[in-house]
């Protein structure tokens, strides 16, 4: 049975027919142990059909207990796992983990259409260049729900942030899939983004651009 229901492929697929420009790789990790994974069979399937829809979304699924090489490759943790990848396969630090539902489906999709355009930073010139001053590795993790309407914004941030510079890694985690890594960072509200998986560099709230850079610089700097 689909789960995309007919009206929402029609707009999705006029969505891909207007925007989308390029292919986009996506590389989905699972578990075949539901205990372990409750919603990989569940994502995998949203992510096949979306691959349905339009076949410049090539789509690749990986086991994160046999496929060593690309769960090392990927730095994969756990799973479900959504990786975007440019038509090239190039990683450019943007992930989802977690199944990407409620209001953050319509993320996904904008994410899709954002790599197949050559995955440029929707950012201001200012953002980009104060953000070029990170020279090491960094980790942004948007802890999140499917129902929080703000949380879209914070993950969306994220994401542009991590394609304005290739030390940076941005994920979305849903923060009731992963409830032990939720209670480890003292996730009681979200969007909560925490800086380098340390539950002591941490701001809460959708901010603006400016806020939201001048938050992770901060924070950046330990």
């Amino acid at each position: 049975m689909a789960i995309l229901r007919e009206k929402d492929v029609k707009v999705i697929k006029e969505m891909f027919d207007k925007e989308m420009e390029d292919e986009v790789k996506i590389v989905f990790f699972k578990a075949e142990d539901e205990t372990r994974c409750q919603y990989c069979e569940l994502t995998k399937q949203v992510l096949e059909e979306l691959a349905s829809i339009d076949p410049r979304i090539a789509l690749e699924v990986k086991d994160i207990d046999e496929d060593k090489e690309e769960v090392e490759k990927y730095s994969v943790e756990m799973v479900p796992a959504t990786i975007i990848l440019t038509k090239d396969g190039k990683d450019l630090g943007v992930r989802f983990y977690g199944i990407p539902s409620g209001h953050e489906f319509p993320t996904l999709l904008q994410t899709i259409m954002v790599f197949s355009k050559g995955a440029k930073p929707s950012l201001s010139q200012d953002s980009i260049e104060r953000l070029s001053e990170i020279k090491e590795p960094l980790r942004i993790s948007v802890f999140i729900t499917p129902t929080c309407p703000y949380c879209p914004r914070a993950v969306s941030m994220a994401h542009n942030i991590a394609l304005a510079n290739e030390n940076i890694v941005s994920e979305m985690i849903e923060a009731n899939e992963f409830f032990d890594l939720s209670e480890d960072f003292g996730v009681s509200s979200v969007p909560h983004i925490v800086i380098d998986r340390d539950p002591n560099r941490f701001f809460i709230g959708a901010y603006p651009e400016k806020e939201f850079v001048e938050q992770v610089l901060r924070l950046a700097k330990g």
